[in-house]
């Protein structure tokens, strides 16, 4: 793939890789104060989640840095699945708390809100200014963020390795994200000792997080198939499959289909949850730089259109379709309508993570691993099982269109109705 193109082609010839210094292994979360402290911070937001806080993880990191002498204030009031409101409240608090430093604590929910906190608190604005276009402003942070420390508690959304934060537009029936290079965080510590106390139904949807992150990184768009841009600054983000990515998703890939199960079936199965978080973490890179496509897509709005759905495992305060299940709902459809354009990649994907090699493949084969992966770790038949049925698909079709920065990465051109085909093949999956 690399080098096809001529410097004089109106294709783009270039791609960039960058990702989160990570420091991984079973304890690494000891050494977080010691971390810290080499940023040069003196005061330091952190921000969590209350079930992280309640079984004292969020406790123990602030111990930590504030061992090294560093000032810590807590926000612990991430809200699972964010919402913009929830993103300003956590801002506000940052904005007056006059920080220097931020640490996250938690999943992806307290992830993204220490980003958006740290966003504004270093160049000010309002939230939907920031947030992808066409639904919000879509303006770039003019400037490098303050310092930023990760530290995920589940194996599943990478956001210690991403440049986006997600969040739901409740008002707007709609989730999307704010997206910039600036948005990484600065540093990553991943131990896998924090995801012991994970129920398995949110092992599981995270987990299959991964699994889709990378499989729709490695069959994206390939980068120099995309037009040229005129400047540097309108490279996206998200740019397309490439050589490097691949090496992180399919590595994630093979993690995802040896360790997955493992991991939902016994908590406590200390080699399957690092696979896992460090599957998290590569596939958060990879995808980082090639993309996703139509299964987070349709993600978003299956998850922004809020049916009354409370999934076991999960804080039961208001309801919600956990991201990982929005997303692999979709997937068997999705893979079997992107198929044709690279058989191969496909069956790679299928190969990965049922850990065999299969002689003769089809637009099916992928289809059919996912299904069997989804069955074994207790995941919801289809949308129909999270509340939604054919009256819906119209709605869900216009939420997912509006998803373009990851609709253009899909390596078939897809359209409305062939999303709506897909929506109405995910209702029942088995």
């Amino acid at each position: 793939m690399a080098g096809q193109r001529d410097g004089g082609s109106d294709h783009e010839t270039i791609f960039t890789m960058e990702t989160t210094p990570l420091k991984y292994g079973p304890g690494a979360s000891e050494e977080v104060g010691w971390e810290i402290k080499t940023m040069g911070v003196k005061r330091v937001m952190l921000v969590s989640d209350p079930g992280v806080v309640e079984i004292g993880i969020t406790g123990r990191i602030q111990e930590l840095i504030e061992s090294e002498g560093i000032e810590v204030e807590v926000w612990g009031e991430a809200r699972v699945e964010p919402t913009a409101e929830s993103f300003q409240e956590a801002a506000n608090f940052a904005v007056e708390g006059e920080f220097d430093g931020f640490v996250a604590v938690g999943g992806g929910t307290s992830i993204d809100t220490a980003k958006v906190s740290d966003l504004i608190a270093t160049h000010g604005g309002e939230i939907m200014d920031y947030v992808n276009p066409p639904i919000g402003g879509g303006e770039a942070p003019p400037s490098p963020l303050r310092p930023l420390m990760a530290i995920p508690t589940t194996s599943g959304t990478g956001a210690e390795a991403t440049t986006v934060a997600v969040l739901d537009i409740p008002e707007k029936k709609v989730k999307t994200g704010i997206s910039h290079a600036y948005m990484r965080p600065h540093r990553g510590v991943v131990d896998p000792t924090l995801t012991m106390s994970l129920p398995s139904q949110v092992t599981s949807s995270t987990g299959l997080d991964v699994v889709c992150h990378a499989a729709e990184a490695y069959t994206s768009k390939p980068y120099d198939e995309r037009e040229k841009p005129e400047s540097p600054d309108e490279r996206p983000p998200y740019q397309g499959a490439n050589p490097i990515a691949d090496l992180f998703a399919t590595k994630a890939l093979e993690y995802g289909g040896k360790y997955l199960l493992r991991a939902v079936q016994n908590g406590e199965d200390i080699e399957a949850r690092g696979a896992m978080m460090l599957g998290a973490s590569m596939s958060g890179v990879g995808f980082g730089s090639a993309g996703v496509h139509i299964p987070h897509a349709c993600s978003y709005p299956i998850a922004g259109l809020h049916p009354d759905y409370y999934p076991p495992g999960y804080p039961q305060d208001h309801p919600l379709v956990p991201h990982g299940w929005s997303v692999i709902l979709t997937a068997p459809a999705a893979f079997r309508f992107t198929y044709e354009e690279n058989p191969g990649r496909h069956r790679q994907v299928a190969e990965l993570l049922s850990g065999e090699s299969i002689d003769e493949a089809d637009e099916n084969t992928l289809p059919e691993v996912l299904v069997r992966l989804m069955q074994e770790v207790g995941v919801p038949r289809g949308l129909r099982e999270v509340g939604y049925d054919e009256e819906d698909i119209d709605q869900l079709v216009e939420g997912a269109m509006q998803q373009q920065r990851l609709l253009v990465l899909s390596p078939r051109e897809v359209g409305e109705e062939d999303l709506a085909n897909i929506l109405r093949e995910s209702m029942e999956n088995w």
